[in-house]
């Protein structure tokens, strides 16, 4: 698992004080960092070594998010498939679940337009982190 701590900013939140939920994609991409430097360790992003593309995002809200307290981001990945694997995101704020959300990542040839299998060396890396749902 990985854990990204968030500081809600004045203009993530609505007028009630609610973070607004479009935030939430933003925070859980800033989550998925660690799993992008295990497909490119030299953060390099134009080499050519970078082999991800996203598939389907999805958010449950749960509980509301409020302005003024710290959100931790708890990352892990809940499925590892032949070309893709599933990411799941939890945002939890004063130690309440208050939104999940899932992130498929494919491996992909960006010259050939095409899914390649995940390395066997990245499923294993991967899998450091799995925790079924």
């Amino acid at each position: 698992m990985f854990t990204t701590m968030v500081t809600p900013r004045f203009g993530n939140m609505d007028v009630l004080g609610h973070i607004n939920n479009t935030v939430l994609a933003a925070w859980f991409e800033e989550a998925r960092n660690p799993f992008f430097r295990i497909f490119a360790p030299k953060r390099s992003f134009t080499d050519g070594t970078f082999n991800l593309i996203m598939a389907h995002t999805d958010y449950d809200f749960l509980k509301e998010l409020m302005f003024g307290s710290d959100v931790e981001i708890r990352t892990h990945v809940s499925r590892i498939g032949s070309k893709s694997f599933t990411v799941l995101h939890e945002a939890w704020q004063k130690d309440n679940l208050c939104c999940r959300g899932h992130a498929v990542l494919v491996h992909y040839d960006f010259n050939k337009k095409e899914t390649t299998p995940l390395p066997e060396d990245k499923k294993a890396s991967l899998a450091e982190h799995l925790r079924q749902e």
